[in-house]
């Protein structure tokens, strides 16, 4: 099978680690990729925003199978241009992709459909917005109802931090992502991650993970895109996947396809796991990142065909096998992040992959034969263990290891899994 994979960060690297390792694969390209990427695969100039010049390369090169690795060209659009040009496509349809691109739809949607989340009121001005914060009080959930890369999103634990994040969203700190807001109620209770895969007919349940979204350690700080992820997740017991799958997944599927908008690719449901039990935080619709590392590393069984079944329509004939042990990765990121940092600071040496551990590339690139850093979330130092205290041990092992003066890491990824161990 000839495969093309559209990203460049550490997803789209632990997809590509994996994604060669299959006996199915014939040629492999990835566009625009990153140095990792390139280990596993023939990078490619493409600006993935020109549809058409995707499409043309595709055809040039006779590929079978496209997996789209990030939101943003989901949102675009980019799955149906190529399916359209009868290409086979892994990822949503635009209309399906607006799960992610707005918070308000997937608000509105799970209303419909009874599935269960915190209560919300959407807002396209600053004062309304406000005053429903009056009304509702503290701690309170404010949301950027479009794309933000993670970071539009604040847990506001006092009213003036709200009043400031509403502001933040419409004085245009996330652009166009901003122009609606979404309110929403503070859940209480453990996040969780839950990865299921679906071709608009059938879903197959993958695996389960935690992230870890604050900046600094012992959770604190600004939300980021992630600073780690540990899986499985000990929160997400078999009852707990098995009522996430009833109330959360299937009423999404059937509703999607109700509405006229059936999904086909990967549902990563933010969960809250409340004393009512799970609850939908939100939904992304690719793998999640840092999660899909700890993913891949944990996964037994050949991905390849398990993403051409979704595809494809072909769900129902594969199934998914897991390694029991756990995975935790740790986010290396360039300082200053979430705010301004550096960009083009040199990496002097990573250390080399083993069975137990690889470093995923996420925001690199090569610049007269050096590895810099060119992104916010630089390395993804992931690891095995036969439980998360001995994969995390291994993983800040190989962190250490790691030759960056401008990176930074939090320190106790995987806190919650440990201390339960440790119990």
């Amino acid at each position: 099978m000839k495969v093309l994979l559209i990203g460049s960060g550490g997803r789209e690297h632990a997809l590509a680690w994996k994604i060669a390792q299959s006996p199915l694969l014939e040629e492999f390209y990835a566009a625009p990729g990153n140095p990792g990427i390139a280990d596993h695969a023939t990078l490619v100039a493409l600006d993935v925003e020109d549809h058409a010049a995707v499409i043309a390369f595709a055809k040039e090169k006779s590929i079978d199978f496209v997996i789209v690795g990030p939101e943003a060209p989901l949102v675009a659009g980019l799955a149906d241009d190529l399916r359209a040009a009868g290409i086979a496509t892994f990822g949503p349809s635009k209309a399906a992709a607006q799960l992610e691109g707005s918070k308000g739809f997937t608000k509105d949607l799970c209303n419909r459909y009874d599935i269960p989340t915190g209560a919300y009121q959407r807002f396209k001005a600053a004062e309304p917005a406000k005053d429903y914060v009056r009304e509702q009080g503290a701690p309170i959930v404010i949301k950027a109802d479009g794309l933000a890369a993670g970071k539009g999103v604040t847990v506001a634990m006092t009213e003036d931090e709200a009043l400031a994040a509403i502001d933040e969203c419409f004085d245009g700190a996330f652009g166009a992502a901003g122009a609606e807001v979404v309110v929403e109620a503070f859940l209480d209770g453990e996040e969780a991650s839950f990865f299921c895969l679906s071709d608009g007919k059938t879903a197959l349940a993958l695996a389960t993970a935690q992230d870890h979204k604050r900046v600094g350690d012992g959770d604190t700080g600004p939300n980021t895109g992630g600073m780690g992820a540990y899986s499985p997740a000990p929160v997400m017991t078999p009852a707990m996947v098995e009522r996430t799958m009833k109330e959360i997944i299937e009423p999404t599927i059937s509703g999607m396809s109700k509405d006229g908008n059936p999904f086909s690719g990967v549902f990563f449901a933010g969960l809250m796991i409340t004393a009512k039990g799970p609850e939908l935080i939100e939904y992304n619709v690719r793998f999640g990142d840092p999660e899909c590392q700890v993913l891949m590393m944990r996964l037994k069984s050949d991905l390849l065909p398990i993403l051409y079944a979704t595809a494809t329509g072909m769900l129902d004939k594969v199934q998914a096998e897991w390694r029991d042990d756990a995975a935790l990765t740790v986010v290396l990121a360039s300082r200053g992040y979430p705010g301004a940092y550096d960009k083009n600071t040199p990496i002097a040496h990573i250390p080399d992959a083993s069975e137990e551990a690889k470093v995923f590339h996420a925001g690199t690139a090569l610049k007269d034969g050096q590895l810099v850093a060119t992104g916010g979330r630089v390395l993804n130092v992931t690891a095995f263990g036969k439980d998360v205290t001995e994969a995390q041990a291994r993983a800040y092992a190989l962190t250490d290891k790691v030759e960056w003066e401008n990176g930074f890491c939090r320190r106790d990824i995987g806190w919650q899994a440990v201390a339960r161990e440790k119990a």
